[in-house]
């Protein structure tokens, strides 16, 4: 197999790093560029040490990209910043997966109202596919701009999508109660993610507005053709890694069992390597710096609420991990290319 050529574009931040990670044991391909506009000329390993002597390739301007010899691009840039190339490289011969929320909603509109700024190549809304490879497989090996989803979508509608498909829960309201490491944050320092802040604390951030709970309402909309309200609530962890979700919902019927939930995910995700379905609730620390999903589902009678936990690495399958598996599913690849990590753990 000839391997293919990946440029990584933005690889000075933590899904930047982690896409390099990633990417360097994958068989099928070769990283041939990884830029940043900030520290072009220096080695990679400078800017992410742990890589000294594994990955010492200079970073480049995006101006000095040779596009005629890359079959596909990673963006990991801000989002707003993505926009940018996707427009740039329109007429290019490669497909593009973009980490960035820039292309995840459904419409310039919608953007512009929970970005709070506006979006400038809006005719990339007609092209792209949104990058979950369990819910929109084809969508995904068809289209030439992958928007990967945000960290914490993923692990919201991985656990929410086969129930609300098969009929078994209310579409209103869907109750996320989500927590992250630091790195959902981002690489930036900033009081927020400062040590003194994030040690010893825990708290909610983002309430009524986030911009995820828009990019999780519409995806459950779109996927299951009804009307959707998700209350979501963000919290960060003082950890540098992972996502565990707790997430309400309301069943259509009071004779719902444990055994149904099960049968239910169990089909839907038949075909589906990274999705672990558990006995227990998960924890972060048992997907850490993996691709996989585990999910728990039980139906409380007391309450006559179905509780849903899922944990997800947040650099992985939240980020640069589904992009390698997006990468992986549009080329016709196995999906578990490049992405057989074991947990670290512990």
């Amino acid at each position: 197999m000839q391997k293919k050529q990946i440029a990584i574009i933005g690889a000075t931040g933590f899904t930047g790093s982690e896409l390099v990670r990633i990417l360097r044991h994958h068989p099928a391909v070769d990283i041939a560029a990884i830029t940043s506009e900030s520290r072009a000329g220096e080695p990679f390993s400078q800017v992410h040490p742990f890589f000294e002597g594994i990955v010492d390739a200079e970073l480049i301007p995006v101006a000095d990209l040779d596009t005629r010899q890359i079959d596909l691009v990673f963006l990991a840039l801000p989002h707003g910043v993505s926009m940018r190339y996707v427009e740039q490289f329109q007429e290019a011969n490669f497909p593009i997966i973009d980490l960035s929320g820039d292309f995840r909603l459904s419409s310039p509109a919608v953007y512009d109202q929970w970005y709070k700024k506006a979006h400038s190549y809006p005719t990339g809304f007609e092209r792209s596919a949104y990058g979950i490879p369990e819910l929109y497989p084809e969508a995904i090996r068809q289209s030439r701009l992958i928007a990967n989803p945000g960290c914490y979508p993923t692990s919201v509608l991985l656990g929410v999508a086969p129930l609300l498909n098969a009929g078994l829960i209310k579409p209103r309201p869907i109750i996320a109660d989500c927590k992250s490491g630091v790195t959902g944050a981002g690489v930036k320092s900033k009081p927020v993610n400062h040590f003194s802040t994030v040690n010893d604390n825990f708290k909610a951030y983002g309430l009524k507005g986030h911009r995820h709970t828009i990019e999780i309402q519409e995806q459950l909309q779109q996927f299951s053709g009804r009307p959707v309200t998700v209350q979501f609530t963000p919290h960060l962890l003082p950890v540098d890694r992972g996502i565990l979700s707790t997430i309400y919902l309301q069943p259509e019927q009071e004779t719902l069992r444990d055994e149904d939930l099960k049968a239910v995910y169990r089909q839907f995700y038949s075909n589906a390597p990274f999705i672990r379905l558990r006995e227990t609730p998960p924890a972060s620390k048992q997907v850490r710096g993996t691709n996989y999903c585990d999910i728990f589902a039980t139906y409380d009678r007391r309450t006559g609420n179905l509780i849903v936990i899922t944990a997800i690495d947040n650099l992985v399958k939240g980020a640069a991990g589904q992009a390698v598996q997006n990468m992986n599913l549009h080329f016709n690849w196995d999906q578990q290319l490049g992405l057989e990590q074991i947990p670290l753990c512990p």
